[in-house]
C-alpha cells in the first residue's frame, strides 16, 4: 500500500466519479481505476458501490476514508513541526474569534515582538469553531462560551461584567442599575443567533423569566451601538467594549439580577501540533488578558 494509492482513493472518495477524479489528479481513467482496484484487492474488500463511472462509498470505504484522512492530517502536522525546526522566528497562526473588537490590540502587541508571523483570522459561531478546532483548520478560538470536546482544551482568561446599553433619552437612562426583568417589554438589539454572546444573553433573559424581543440582529458591535443611539432598542454590552467604545454618550446600566457576567477563554485541540509561533501566541494571549483583568 502506497501513499499515492491513498491519495487517489481520497480524491475518488470526495468526487465519487472516476472522470472528475482523473481530471483533478491529471492521470488517465484506466490508470486510476486500476489503482483503486489494486487497493481494494490489497485490503480484501470493495470500497465503492459502482454505477458506471459513478462511484459511491460503501460502509468499508467510509470507515477506511476516516483512517486515510487521519494519515494525511498527521503528515501535515509533521510537515508543520519540521518547518518550525527549520525557522524558529517565522510561522503562521490561524485564529477564530467571537469577540473581534479585542483583536487589533491583542494581535498588534504580539506582532511588535514577532513581526514575521502571519495571521489568518475569522469570525465564527461557537458551533463552527468547535468543528474548525477538531478538524485542525484553526489553531485557537477565543470566545465567551467554553468549547467542549474530548480532545479540546479550554483556558479561562478573564471574567467581565455585562451591562445594558440604552439611548441617552430613554426612560431607563437615568438609572444606575436595573433588574433584568424590568426590561422584558423593551426591544433588544443583539448579535446574530448562534454567536456565543447572543447565546449567553438569551440565557440571562431566560434566567430572569422572559424571552427577549429581538428587534434587530447583527454581527458588528459598532452597528449595534449605532442602532441603540438611534433609539431603536437597547442592547447588552460587555465591560471591555465599554472601555473601547466610540459612543460614550450612550447610557450604561448595571444589571443587579441575575448575575450577568461572561468568561472569555482560549480553546485549542490537544490532538493537533501547535507551531512555535502558535505556542508563543498562546503565552501572549494569557499574559495579555491577565493584564486586562488587573
Amino acid at each position: 500500500m502506497e501513499l499515492l494509492q491513498l491519495r487517489y482513493f481520497q480524491t475518488v472518495a470526495r468526487t465519487e466519479h472516476v472522470t472528475k477524479a482523473s481530471e483533478e489528479l491529471h492521470i488517465s481513467q484506466p490508470s486510476l481505476s486500476k489503482t483503486i482496484s489494486r487497493l481494494e484487492a490489497d485490503l480484501g474488500v470493495p470500497l465503492f458501490d459502482r454505477h458506471g463511472r459513478q462511484l459511491q462509498l460503501n460502509s468499508y470505504g467510509k470507515a477506511f476514508l476516516e483512517r486515510v484522512d487521519h494519515i494525511f492530517m498527521e503528515l501535515q502536522e509533521g510537515r508543520r513541526e519540521l518547518q518550525d525546526l527549520a525557522s524558529l522566528d517565522r510561522g503562521s497562526i490561524s485564529l477564530a474569534v467571537s469577540i473581534p473588537k479585542l483583536l487589533p490590540d491583542l494581535l498588534g502587541s504580539f506582532l511588535r515582538e514577532f513581526p514575521n508571523v502571519s495571521f489568518h483570522q475569522r469570525i465564527e459561531s461557537t458551533s463552527s469553531m468547535k468543528r474548525l478546532l477538531e478538524n485542525g483548520e484553526v489553531d485557537f478560538c477565543i470566545t465567551s462560551l467554553p468549547i467542549e470536546g474530548n480532545e479540546l482544551e479550554w483556558q479561562s482568561l478573564m471574567t467581565e461584567e455585562i451591562y445594558l446599553l440604552t439611548p441617552p433619552e430613554h426612560s431607563l437612562a437615568k438609572r444606575e442599575a436595573i433588574r433584568l426583568i424590568e426590561a422584558k417589554d423593551e426591544a433588544f438589539i443583539g448579535m446574530n443567533a448562534g454567536y456565543g454572546f447572543r447565546d449567553l444573553t438569551d440565557e440571562f433573559c431566560k434566567e430572569a423569566g422572559f424571552t427577549p424581543n429581538i428587534a434587530f440582529e447583527g454581527d458588528d458591535p459598532e452597528t449595534i451601538g449605532g442602532l441603540v443611539k438611534q433609539g431603536l432598542g437597547i442592547a447588552f454590552i460587555p465591560a471591555l467594549s465599554i472601555q473601547q467604545s466610540t459612543r460614550p454618550t450612550l447610557a450604561r446600566l448595571k444589571i443587579t439580577e441575575p448575575n450577568c457576567q461572561r468568561t472569555i477563554g482560549l480553546s485549542w485541540s490537544n490532538r493537533h501540533y501547535l507551531s512555535l509561533a502558535a505556542q508563543s501566541f498562546q503565552k501572549h494571549v494569557i499574559q495579555y488578558f491577565a493584564k486586562l483583568a488587573l
